[in-house]
């Protein structure tokens, strides 16, 4: 069966990493469409020549690939997809959006002229300058199933994983995302605050973190979260937790962040003197 062709619609960091990954996988990059700014044509240009296809501006999009792929912020989805709907026969194509946090009905527009739609988000931190690989990488589907069949295929071709995600836990579901990068990130750039509150610049503090910011993290995959786990709270070192709180008055975020954590801690992790540091940290 010969691979359908694409169009992409935002040739910003998700959309650019699909477009790119599509085309080292052998499909054909009909079209790469661009919003309405500047930078946006700019951007578009530089991938079209990249994956060998042709570049538009939103309003003079041709969109005669079989599948068309928006990857537009969230608040733009619908609005996009409406003025879109307009411009041909939908039937017989597949359309995808790749929000995290909504379902596949912003794209009613479409379903109403014919098309197949579809959510597919990849649970992946797309940003600019870097460009990750789409291997093994869990995607959410949900929508209507020949979309899905669709989906599934593209998919697979980028040696990705497929699960199916219901409509009403797409928020839950990308807010679990957000735990796992950009909250994640929120959590590092704490510590480097609290670095500074010990003399050592963020930017120094970055680079001593890594070893173990990294071991964590393997560790974490290898022996799960209890195995992971380590320092003075799995102890139950109470005495140290109220050291670190008292320091932390100088920085009253940081340490609203560490309770935060702490107090998650002590609700899913294994502790000892539980009784202690309930008391300690106000749980």
């Amino acid at each position: 069966m010969d691979q359908p062709s694409v169009t992409i619609v935002g040739p910003g960091s998700l959309g650019s990493a699909i477009a790119v990954a599509l085309s080292a996988a052998g499909y054909s990059i009909r079209e790469v469409v661009a919003g309405k700014s500047r930078a946006s044509r700019q951007r578009a240009r530089r991938l079209a020549r990249k994956v060998r296809g042709r570049w538009t501006a939103l309003r003079n999009a041709h969109l005669h690939a079989d599948v068309v792929w928006l990857s537009v912020p969230d608040r733009a989805i619908a609005t996009v997809a409406a003025e879109l709907a307009r411009r041909t026969d939908w039937k017989g194509k597949t359309v995808l959006h790749s929000s995290g946090a909504l379902s596949s009905d912003e794209l009613s527009a479409f379903r109403r002229r014919g098309a197949a739609v579809a959510s597919l988000h990849p649970l992946m931190t797309f940003v600019g300058g870097s460009q990750p690989s789409l291997a093994g990488v869990p995607f959410a589907v949900e929508g209507d199933a020949a979309a899905i069949r669709v989906a599934r295929r593209l998919v697979r071709d980028l040696k990705g994983k497929t699960f199916k995600i219901a409509k009403k836990n797409k928020p839950a579901y990308h807010a679990w995302g957000a735990f796992t990068s950009p909250l994640l990130l929120a959590a590092l750039v704490t510590a480097e605050e609290v670095a500074e509150l010990a003399g050592i610049a963020r930017a120094t503090a970055r680079k001593r973190m890594l070893p173990i910011v990294r071991q964590t993290i393997a560790n974490y995959g290898a022996l799960g979260p209890a195995g992971a786990f380590s320092g003075p709270i799995i102890r139950g070192d109470a005495d140290i937790v109220s050291r670190h709180l008292k320091a932390l008055r100088q920085s009253s975020g940081a340490r609203d962040v560490y309770l935060a954590l702490a107090r998650a801690a002590l609700r899913n992790l294994p502790v000892q003197n539980r009784r202690a540091l309930n008391r300690i940290l106000g749980s």
